[in-house]
């Protein structure tokens, strides 16, 4: 426990000592709310549908829908690493035009410093 805690730099008496305040628990509130509300509309809406059939078009919908999302969702998350390993993600660096330029100075050091050298 003692090197977990070195290793994050958390003190020990931090972790017990820490309360919601008034606007957590409202969020916890509200959002507990919104959580008893859906599985109130999800239970009448399973009852209320009793004895109606879905046709196979409906089926075929609902399946074509479902690998859209994961099609899209997947899409996405290989964008993110794409653009993660690429290195797309980095901060930009300024290139000087006469081929002199400071690969870990920012392009909002560069201005800075151009800006006083005015």
């Amino acid at each position: 426990m003692k090197a977990a805690n070195q290793e994050t730099g958390i003190e020990p008496d931090a972790l017990v000592s820490t309360r919601l305040g008034v606007g957590s628990w409202t969020i916890l509130i509200v959002l507990s709310l919104l959580l008893a509300g859906t599985l109130v509309v999800v239970y009448l809406g399973w009852s209320l549908a009793t004895g109606t059939d879905v046709p196979p078009s409906g089926y075929v919908a609902m399946a074509l829908g479902v690998l859209a999302s994961l099609g899209v969702g997947f899409g996405l998350m290989a964008l993110i690493f794409y653009s993660s390993r690429k290195g797309y993600d980095e901060p930009p660096v300024l290139v000087l035009p006469d081929g002199e330029g400071n690969e870990s100075q920012t392009v909002s050091e560069s201005k800075t410093s151009l800006r006083h050298q005015i």
